[in-house]
């Protein structure tokens, strides 16, 4: 316990606040917010199991991971952090997609301007990707980019984990 004030576990479970106090360290009671949404996701004896289980080096850490997920958890309660990560990749896809278009605007752009530029293509492949960069304005439709008015959006349009 830091000082007299009980940790914020303690206050909310509204009992006196031990020495020994497993929650204490990770839960100060100026921040109280911290432990309510990791009792009301997990509950305090399996939160207090998992502390005791975990070595005393690790256990702001896992107290940090707890505090994430639980946030998680309250903005979606069916796939919590893996939602969010599974979000933030699909978005990496999608540019590395948007990224490699670019790339082969570039290359087709700097082909029409220099035709003979030395790139390691046998000659029908060149005219081929030359025949094809005349057309390229149509590509980019067929991969659907986000444009500001289509830019995916949170399912639940919930606010952001990281807020």
């Amino acid at each position: 316990m830091a000082g007299s004030s009980p940790c914020a576990s303690c206050k909310l479970l509204r009992r006196r606040c031990a020495k020994d106090c497993i929650f204490a360290p990770y839960f100060p009671s100026d921040d109280p917010h911290k432990f309510a949404i990791v009792h009301k996701i997990f509950g305090a004896s399996n939160v207090s199991k998992m502390l005791q289980e975990i070595p005393v080096h690790q256990r702001a850490d896992a107290v940090g991971s707890l505090v994430y997920e639980a946030n998680a958890r309250m903005r979606d309660p069916v796939y919590g952090s893996v939602g969010a990560i599974s979000y933030l990749q699909n978005q990496v896809s999608q540019l590395q997609m948007e990224l490699a278009v670019a790339q082969a605007e570039i290359l087709c752009i700097q082909m029409q301007q220099e035709p003979n530029l030395p790139i390691q293509l046998d000659q029908d492949e060149k005219s081929l990707l030359l025949a094809s960069c005349n057309n390229f304005t149509s590509i980019p439709q067929y991969f659907n980019f986000a444009s500001p008015s289509n830019v995916i959006q949170d399912p639940l349009k919930r606010e952001s984990l990281w807020t």
